[in-house]
């Protein structure tokens, strides 16, 4: 069984940096990953590409060619990948062995992972090749500074975990940059209660039971529950 770790997460969340953290960190102790690039948009890596996207097709041909702009380009870059997962991802797979453990970088584009199957589809596809899949996903921690911006990003993060099904860690990023830390430790184990009242002082009053529902998913799924790390 091989192993495969998705990280995902919104654009500029730090997810290359992360990739290339965990690369310089399995190096030191003498571990072995290899790290996938599926961002076809994607220029500049500081750690070895094991497998890359655009040698299969690239952003630039597909602007060029369709004359599609940035984001369309994008998502048009992904359906060509799904279309391509029985011979371009089998054939680069069958270079790794059973106990490999491969990293795969992902674009940013939010509804790759939030309504879009073409993620799905492709962790379905690792499965099928024997691959143990996990997901990281990584938040700017910068965007966690008050209740109604981390609702938000809880919501964007549920998204992803009820739309790939897969075991799933989320991570603050960037915490270096945060100039006030206690903005985002007040969010890190909150009180559901806590979290409501700020909630309904800071919205309108017919959003009441909308907030009241909300805090009780996050509860749920425990959302709350996050790792911290610098960039």
């Amino acid at each position: 069984m091989g192993y495969a770790q998705l990280v995902i997460g919104p654009a500029g969340s730090g997810k290359s940096t992360y990739c290339s953290s965990l690369h310089q960190h399995c190096e030191t102790t003498r571990r072995t990953i290899h790290i996938v690039n599926l961002d076809p948009a994607a220029e500049n890596f500081d750690y070895p590409v094991a497998m890359d996207i655009r040698e299969l097709i690239s952003l630039d041909d597909v602007m060029e060619e369709l004359g599609l702009g940035p984001n369309g380009g994008l998502m048009y870059c992904m359906e060509h990948l799904q279309e391509n997962l029985d011979e371009w991802l089998t054939e680069e797979l069958d270079n790794y062995l059973d106990d490999d453990y491969l990293v795969f970088d992902c674009p940013g584009q939010i509804e790759l992972f939030s309504h879009v199957p073409v993620l799905k589809n492709f962790v379905e596809h690792l499965r099928r090749k024997n691959f143990n899949v996990c997901v990281v996903y990584l938040l700017d921690s910068q965007f966690i500074t008050d209740v109604t911006k981390f609702i938000s990003g809880c919501m964007t993060s549920l998204s992803a975990m009820v739309q790939l099904e897969l075991p799933h860690v989320n991570i603050l990023s960037k915490m270096d940059l945060v100039t006030n830390k206690k903005d985002v430790e007040n969010y890190l184990d909150p009180e559901p209660q806590l979290l409501l009242a700020e909630l309904n002082q800071r919205m309108a009053p017919q959003f009441q039971k909308l907030n009241k529902s909300l805090i009780e998913v996050v509860d749920q799924y425990s959302m709350h529950t996050v790792h911290l790390i610098s960039d």
